[in-house]
């Protein structure tokens, strides 16, 4: 089967209609969640497949990316174009784009990679904004949840963090189309040209939210790296107050979600976060 079993009847059936003879080149799942991405091969080239079970909101995010905020980027040459979508079998097909990840290799440390990644930030950004008055409200409600929930996160950081987001009074703020996961794990390279992939994590929220990965990770190591990124991206998103609401709730979300999915290293990279954002208060 050229889907190995990873897809539902119906998920089978819509991609047949979109694809001829798919042929499976490799699973490329990456396992921590239910949402399943296959490399195929058809007669009109390569593509990919993305699925998930019915309570998967991923890949609903990833279709509304690709139908409303990617054309941009797609014309620059910087993410893939949408062959096919369907929200009732929850499965899209995208372009496949050569490449490797930009994480673990040279280009993760090479400064024309964050100029260009950089500028396709700002051109999803750029194409819209608003204001919400709900968001920030939702998102300390998010993030006081995962603390309701299992963890292991330190008592005495826990009572910090749930003193902080009960004490903050949520204000109107402005949002963008973003994509939720901006960092090198979702870059790609190919002969020097950065494209970007997985919109799974698509919504509109404060642009700053974007830089939240960078800032704890290859920017802290390299600060070059985002003098590099912010000399492409334009001004700097970041306003002091959210700045430091975003970043304690994104190590909150990180260290909670890793631990239930065991993902280890991430959780140690999510307690890091926490203490960080909490010394920042």
């Amino acid at each position: 089967m050229w889907h190995a079993g990873r897809l539902a009847n119906q998920q089978v059936d819509v991609v047949e209609s979109w694809l001829p003879t798919p042929r499976l080149v490799a699973d490329l799942s990456w396992g921590l969640v239910d949402t399943v991405v296959l490399h195929l091969t058809t007669g009109g080239g390569d593509v990919i497949v993305k699925a998930g079970g019915a309570s998967n909101h991923h890949i609903g995010r990833e279709i509304s990316a690709h139908e409303g905020h990617t054309g941009p980027l797609v014309a620059a040459g910087g993410a893939a174009r949408l062959i096919g979508a369907s929200r009732e079998a929850n499965v899209l097909a995208v372009e496949y784009l050569p490449g490797r990840l930009v994480e673990g290799v040279p280009a993760e440390i090479d400064h024309d990679t964050y100029v260009q990644a950089g500028r396709l930030l700002w051109l999803l950004h750029d194409q819209e904004s608003r204001s919400d008055d709900s968001f920030e409200r939702v998102a300390t409600e998010r993030a006081i949840a995962w603390l309701d929930a299992d963890h292991r996160i330190a008592p005495e950081a826990e009572r910090a963090a749930r003193r902080i987001l009960t004490d903050y009074r949520p204000k109107p703020v402005t949002v963008v189309p973003t994509h939720g996961d901006w960092q090198p794990r979702n870059w790609l390279v190919h002969d020097g040209n950065v494209a970007v992939i997985d919109f799974g994590r698509f919504a509109f929220r404060p642009a700053a939210s974007d830089l939240c990965r960078l800032a704890v990770q290859q920017w802290r190591t390299d600060p070059a790296l985002e003098d590099a990124f912010l000399l492409a991206y334009g001004p700097d998103p970041r306003e002091a107050d959210l700045w430091r609401m975003l970043q304690l709730r994104e190590a909150i979300g990180t260290a909670a979600w890793a631990y239930q999915v065991g993902a280890t290293d991430f959780e140690a990279q999510g307690h890091r976060m926490l203490d960080e954002a909490l010394l920042a208060y």
